[in-house]
């Protein structure tokens, strides 16, 4: 049997049929990379089934704001207390005696968090975030309860306690804080558009009437219905599905931030973002409702990545495709 690592370096040998069957297989990875294409992809014959949990011609949702309720606004950190010894009775002690932080995530947004195929290792921007938290409460940046969400799955997740936090490009906005409490921005990101190289699409207005894929419960959603009424979408349950519906035809373009397009564009050479910022997009690590003193905790750790240069070196670990960075989100505290 042929292993992963073995079908990568075998890669030039394929033809480009078979190129893009290993694009499918790759994007629920969320790691592999391939070189530019020389032409266009071939066209999929015979009807390919959509992938499970696929909806298409989904309903009108609302626009995301985050600046009618100053949603970026968050929580002044107090004094960080050492590792391994959290305040009594609070929430990051709790977390302590339970021996484990448990984070919700997905393993399918290359950059941000995806399971590499060789090690098996979760790895990404966002994981790096979590394990800071993690050396933070433990002195143990491994001690993590991975748990797998969809973006749909995220609020009920905090909502029942059946995480601690959720760190998956989870955008700040007025109508999810009404359920669940957000740390400052530590990632801000900018709605675009991805769409086959031969496809046309390189702007808005050229997707009338076209099916645009999002994962199911992102922002993205209600904003591009608004800039584009008329578009069809379709809604699945992994950014990578979006990439598979794409490379099947069933697909014309995927919107949502442009550091997700980026990671799905590094799995495939026949895709490329397109058209100019639709909005802006601020990733916040997300917490339950009510527990203040956490939110006070993740903000101090954010802050340790930024003036310890460590969220600088992480971007350019992971995020460098976007380009040079601007630097991280400066946080603004209600008191």
């Amino acid at each position: 049997m042929i292993d992963r690592f073995e079908v990568r370096v075998r890669i030039k040998k394929l033809t480009t049929s078979a190129v893009l069957a290993l694009a499918v297989g790759a994007a629920a990875t969320g790691c592999a990379r391939f070189p530019a294409p020389e032409s266009p992809p071939p066209v999929a014959f015979g009807a390919r089934p959509l992938p499970p949990g696929a909806q298409t011609d989904v309903p009108r949702e609302p626009v995301p704001t985050s600046q009618n309720c100053d949603a970026t606004v968050s929580l002044r950190p107090g004094a960080m207390p050492p590792p391994g010894q959290m305040p009594r009775g609070s929430t990051m002690a709790e977390i302590l005696e339970s021996g484990r932080l448990i984070v919700g995530l997905d393993i399918g947004s290359n950059l941000f968090s995806f399971r590499d195929p060789i090690s098996g290792d979760i790895q990404g921007f966002d994981v790096d975030i979590a394990r800071a938290i993690s050396q933070a409460i433990f002195g143990d940046e491994a001690t993590i309860e991975f748990r797998v969400l969809s973006s749909a799955d995220r609020t009920q997740a905090l909502a029942d306690h059946s995480v601690d936090v959720v760190v998956k490009t989870m955008s700040i906005t007025c109508d999810r804080l009404q359920d669940v409490s957000f740390s400052t921005p530590y990632y801000v990101a900018y709605q675009r558009i991805l769409s086959t190289r031969n496809s046309g699409v390189t702007e808005p207005r050229q997707l009338v009437g076209k099916r645009v894929c999002a994962a199911r419960g992102a922002t993205s959603i209600g904003r591009i219905q608004a800039i584009v009424p008329r578009v069809r979408m379709v809604t699945t349950t992994t950014w990578a599905d979006c990439l598979v519906m794409m490379q099947q035809g069933q697909a014309d373009a995927v919107s949502t931030d442009d550091a997700i397009l980026a990671g799905l564009a590094e799995q495939d050479p026949w895709v490329q973002l397109v058209g100019p910022s639709l909005g802006v997009e601020y990733y916040g690590v997300g917490i339950p409702k009510g527990q203040d003193d956490m939110v006070r905790f993740v903000n101090g750790v954010l802050e340790q990545l930024r003036s310890s240069g460590q969220w600088q070196e992480m971007y350019d670990r992971w995020l460098s495709i976007l380009g040079p960075s601007n630097g991280p989100p400066q946080p603004v505290y209600r008191d």
